[in-house]
């Protein structure tokens, strides 16, 4: 009872921080609204996310990766917020040395922490839950070392436990139910809690390496599983370009074998496997000159249920295809929570949408499009769309937005549709839909 009465007084100067946060938050907005004369709900959305995004980075980590993660539900949120939210960035000072080796020392043996040579005391990168030194192990070999800030378990915990306060003070307004921001907060801390211990990454990276053993030009690196513990990873030191810039592979024939390749492994991943990278963004993919493609940063993974596996498939044939009569339907099927009254202008909705692409063909249609669209559709019927799919969805976009940057004449959808098809074909036997349209 001591216990959690202390834990609960803890909380107590965050909160009133965070409180003054959103406090200074909200009069900025009012200032810029005022300020900005006239604007149109366009205008009026993008100036609110451009505030919500700011907010959440003066807040922190926990609050950076929430933003993140709402940024890839754009059937939850209008573009004004998925835009800004996209470009939240997690960046902070790097600890000092003499932290790293503080932690070093705790988490290492003598004869383990004897092993690790040359430490180059500048980190390559540094987030608000850890760092990444270059180093050698005594056997000369280049690792890289992912080192967990001390206090990033303490910082993260105290803050999950004031968003499910505030979510659940939130979810009691009718208006934000769709959000249902309870369960997406007890997500976010699951998905966190792996983040925090590194000794569930090398079992990831495992099992994503044993899916593509046999495709060629996809990888991930080697790990020094006897070297990993809660706070530390002591990996292969891979050199290639972020996929933030492909413009660095100079060569046009690894170019073209990258966009093909990152394409079909993430099809792959997402429609075959079920088993996704989630946090795959551009900065957790390096490019390599040989064509080669390499998945980092697997602390973070979903799987997609075996029976949500044919419905999903069955979706992106549907928007893939452009039969927006079935995409209304299987959305609408499948979806977790349903607050629209009028299905029937739901379903004339999509379907009007989907009439724009009847001229197109496939080449011209992107997926971003498309998949953006219909969350836009999905959002303003209240149609809320089954979590998953929103790993699915970032995947297919990821896929689809480097392999333009890398590829400009690639064309994920043709790609993807055969594929699809392969994938149905053995995919398992579907779970029964939440609910089916009503009829006329």
């Amino acid at each position: 009872m001591c216990g959690a009465r202390m834990r609960t007084l803890r909380l107590i100067p965050r909160f009133l921080w965070i409180g003054l946060v959103f406090a200074s938050a909200l009069v900025g907005y009012l200032f810029r609204r005022v300020t900005a004369g006239r604007l149109d709900e366009t205008g009026r959305e993008r100036l609110r996310g451009s505030v919500l995004a700011s907010t959440l980075e003066r807040l922190g980590a926990t609050f950076v990766k929430f933003g993140q993660i709402l940024g890839s539900r754009p059937d939850l949120l209008g573009p004004g917020y998925i835009e800004a939210l996209a470009r939240l960035q997690d960046d902070v000072p790097s600890m000092p040395f003499e932290t790293v080796e503080r932690v070093l020392a705790a988490e290492l043996s003598t004869a383990e922490r004897a092993r690790l040579r040359d430490i180059d005391p500048t980190p390559i990168a540094a987030a608000s839950v850890a760092q990444v030194h270059e180093a050698r192990l005594d056997s000369g070999e280049a690792v890289a070392l992912k080192i967990q800030r001390p206090e990033a378990r303490a910082q993260i915990e105290r803050d999950l436990a004031l968003l499910g306060i505030g979510a659940r003070l939130l979810d009691v307004i009718p208006s934000l139910h769709l959000l249902a921001l309870p369960g997406a907060v007890e997500r976010f801390g699951h998905a966190l809690a792996s983040q925090l211990d590194f000794r569930l990454e090398p079992a990831n990276n495992r099992r994503l390496g044993e899916n593509f053993a046999d495709f060629k030009g996809v990888r991930v690196p080697d790990l020094h599983e006897e070297l990993c513990t809660e706070r530390l990873l002591v990996m292969e030191l891979i050199v290639g370009h972020k996929a933030t810039h492909p413009e660095n592979v100079k060569d046009r024939k690894a170019r073209r074998r990258l966009a093909a390749r990152g394409g079909e492994a993430i099809l792959k991943m997402v429609f075959e496997d079920g088993f996704v990278h989630a946090d795959m963004h551009p900065g957790n993919i390096l490019l390599q000159e040989d064509g080669t493609l390499v998945f980092i940063d697997l602390g973070m993974v979903a799987e997609i249920p075996p029976d949500l596996m044919r419905p999903w498939i069955e979706t992106f044939q549907a928007l893939g295809s452009n039969d927006g009569k079935a995409a209304a339907r299987l959305f609408y099927a499948y979806s977790p929570y349903v607050a629209t009254k009028d299905y029937a202008a739901y379903e004339r909705d999509t379907m009007a949408f989907f009439g724009r692409f009847a001229d197109k063909v496939l080449g011209e249609v992107e997926v971003s499009e498309v998949v953006g669209g219909m969350m836009n559709i999905l959002r303003r019927h209240r149609v809320q769309v089954e979590p998953v799919f929103t790993v699915v969805n970032l995947g297919v976009l990821v896929a689809e937005g480097l392999g333009k940057q890398l590829d400009p004449d690639i064309d994920i959808v043709q790609m993807a549709l055969p594929y699809l098809g392969q994938c149905l074909a053995n995919a398992p036997e579907g779970r029964p839909p939440r609910r089916e349209p009503p009829t006329a």
